[in-house]
């Protein structure tokens, strides 16, 4: 514990948030840094950020005699964990896929098409009513399956209805953003050109 608590006292002190810390049994030390969130302002971590910070971790972690064979500083990629309130509410309206600890339930599930088995979503967070005085959060989504390129999509067809399940910080095994990337060249012209107008 005392070993989290130095490497991210030396990550906060040089500017930068602190994402993970994770140690494998070969050695490696791996951790994770994002810039601190200011809304309206988003700014990414690159090599010369994760340089820095590897420079002051080496040095602190030596005078602290760690154990470690290898250190690496990274960014936290396009699949970034959601632990905190702060990350929560930082990336609120985004794409995530979200593990509950356990099955919804058929409370949950009742009325719904939701298996009461399930732990695993993928859909849009947004901020829900507080629960117990906790903040509250939901995650949206519809059971549509995805458009493949090139297919064509009936006007008649009746859109999948949007589901959304609550949750609080207490009930996740795990969150992350979902890894979508946007190949710009590739989409179609009309996507293209609504997304300029946003």
């Amino acid at each position: 514990m005392a070993l989290q608590e130095t490497i991210e006292q030396t990550v906060t002190g040089l500017g930068y948030d602190m994402v993970e810390i994770e140690r494998t049994s070969g050695g490696l030390l791996r951790v994770t840094i994002d810039m601190p969130y200011v809304p309206e302002a988003e700014q990414f971590i690159n090599a010369e950020d994760c340089e820095k910070v590897t420079r002051q971790l080496q040095f602190v972690l030596e005078v602290e005699g760690a154990e470690y064979s290898r250190l690496e500083v990274s960014s936290p990629g396009i699949d970034r964990p959601l632990r905190t309130e702060k990350d929560f509410e930082r990336f609120a309206g985004e794409l995530i896929d979200l593990n509950l600890k356990a099955p919804i339930g058929v409370a949950a599930s009742a009325g719904t098409a939701i298996s009461a088995s399930r732990k695993k979503f993928r859909g849009t967070l947004e901020r829900a009513e507080p629960v117990d005085g906790k903040p509250g959060w939901q995650i949206v989504w519809s059971d549509e399956p995805p458009v493949k390129p090139g297919q064509k999509i009936s006007k008649n067809r009746i859109p999948a209805p949007l589901q959304a399940l609550g949750f609080t910080l207490d009930e996740i095994s795990q969150a992350r953003l979902a890894p979508v990337v946007d190949f710009k060249g590739r989409r179609p012209k009309a996507a293209a050109d609504t997304s300029t107008n946003k």
